[in-house]
């Protein structure tokens, strides 16, 4: 039976609730622009999973209070940040089937919205002096920027390591979802011991979640992003990087001269892939995603048993199961 999110949530459904309207409240300003395209971010959100981590893992390491929703509040608005500004770098169009911020409203604004966004977090906590939470945020925000920037630098010349790769992911996707289980357990008043445990709960979240998202590129589920986008934007994945390290010297020089150009050819796309799944590189990429999985499970084991372990551990297999 496949998991469903309104029943992973429902230990901390009323929370969640409260936590929307709260959202929307910090999300308010005077400048009408703004104000516009803030109730244009709030309509299109997604499922919600940042802030479903910080309650549940609040829930779990001694209990929810105002802190937990400024934590879960700071985490959002940064991540939402974030995908505005991912956008504008990636010029990007879309976002989860809607128009993205810059496609309506252009780069500048975009620029300045995810800016807004970003110091509205930071300030939520400062004015409550939430400094341990700021500092834990603010460390993903800078791992998130480095990851970003140490993809660019490598997708230049398409050398990705797997070392390298995993690097990338660890700080891009992991930090965030790692930050989410620390700070929850941190404004539950954990000891630093639990909060550095929860914090590495969620970067083994974090990675199978990524391997997950880039298993979707050759079109292993029937839903999700488009296939071929990693490989038409250039980003080498783990199951390319695992293809071409056991490929012969012709056939990698074949296959990286097809990414780089196959970003308007369907057909050297979909080339790609044929080569990726013949050469063993979905499963490889399965047998990573699952070994993240597994050691989130373990981490777990050591926290005692309640409603918001058991949900935490349905997240945690719902990030693999997911089909979009």
């Amino acid at each position: 039976m496949s998991l469903k999110l309104d029943d992973i949530k429902r230990p901390v459904a009323r929370e969640m609730d409260e936590f929307e309207h709260k959202f929307r409240a910090a999300m308010k300003t005077k400048v009408l622009l703004l104000d516009q395209i803030m109730n244009y971010i709030v309509k299109r959100k997604g499922k919600q999973m940042r802030p479903l981590f910080v309650f549940l893992s609040a829930g779990m390491c001694g209990g929810i209070n105002e802190s937990t929703f400024r934590g879960a509040g700071l985490i959002e608005l940064v991540h939402t940040a974030s995908l505005v500004h991912d956008d504008v770098v990636d010029n990007a169009n879309y976002r989860r089937g809607f128009f993205s911020v810059n496609a309506l409203w252009k780069n500048k604004i975009a620029v300045l919205v995810g800016d807004f966004l970003l110091t509205r977090g930071l300030f939520l906590a400062l004015e409550h002096k939430d400094y341990e939470l700021l500092a834990i945020c603010t460390e993903a925000v800078k791992q998130m920027s480095e990851g970003e920037l140490l993809q660019m630098e490598k997708a230049r010349h398409l050398d990705i390591s797997e070392e390298i790769y995993y690097e990338v992911i660890r700080q891009k996707t992991a930090s965030l979802i790692a930050s989410c289980c620390a700070i929850g357990a941190s404004s539950a008043g954990a000891a630093p011991e639990m909060v550095k445990e929860m914090h590495l709960f969620g970067e083994f979240v974090g990675m199978a979640f990524q391997i997950k998202d880039d298993l979707f590129d050759y079109g292993e589920e029937e839903i999700g992003k488009p296939v071929g986008i990693d490989i038409k934007e250039k980003k080498m994945t783990l199951p390319l990087i695992y293809a071409l390290s056991k490929s012969t010297w012709l056939e990698k020089r074949k296959i990286i001269g097809l990414v780089r150009k196959g970003d308007s050819d369907p057909k050297k796309i979909r080339e790609v892939i044929s080569f990726v799944k013949n050469s063993g590189g979905i499963d490889y990429a399965r047998e990573a995603m699952n070994r993240y999985y597994h050691q989130a499970l373990e981490k777990l084991k050591s926290f005692p048993d309640s409603e918001y372990k058991n949900s935490l551990g349905q997240l945690v297999q719902f990030t693999i199961e997911r089909q979009s």
